[in-house]
């Protein structure tokens, strides 16, 4: 397997968290169900509350030659999107609020990407916008 995958996260406030992500492959392995967004790890609220999920309110990407997979993580991990192949994408969900989890049993509030139809020399970039939620 020769992926090389990187996260980073660009900003992570109050209300606010911006991450980029980043996956090329040498082969034609790719990424099934892995977990890009875990709500634990980001900061949490100035009254301390732990974020335990996500709304997306953009997703910025650059694929080439293979599609991403966005899932809800849970015991039956949620389609949320799929980026397609070779495509600058864009798309604001701000105006309709952000999308929302749907995810039923075991949904952790996390983000996981599936890579489908990678070959030798793919790659992908995907920025993320989101609004975090709180534990009451």
């Amino acid at each position: 397997m020769a992926i090389t995958a990187t996260s980073q996260t660009l900003f992570d406030g109050e209300r606010k968290a911006i991450m980029k992500f980043y996956m090329t492959t040498t082969d034609t392995n790719g990424e099934t169900n892995v977990v890009k967004v875990n709500p634990s790890t980001l900061t949490a609220s100035a009254a301390g509350g732990a974020c335990n999920g996500v709304t997306i309110t953009k997703v910025t990407a650059l694929t080439h030659g293979l599609e991403v997979q966005m899932n809800w993580v849970a015991s039956s991990p949620v389609v949320i999107e799929t980026i397609p192949q070779n495509t600058q994408y864009t798309q604001n969900y701000e105006a309709i609020g952000g999308l929302t989890n749907n995810a039923g049993t075991g949904k952790t509030g996390g983000i996981s990407f599936t890579t489908l139809d990678q070959s030798a020399g793919d790659a992908y970039t995907v920025v993320l916008e989101m609004n975090k939620l709180y534990a009451s």
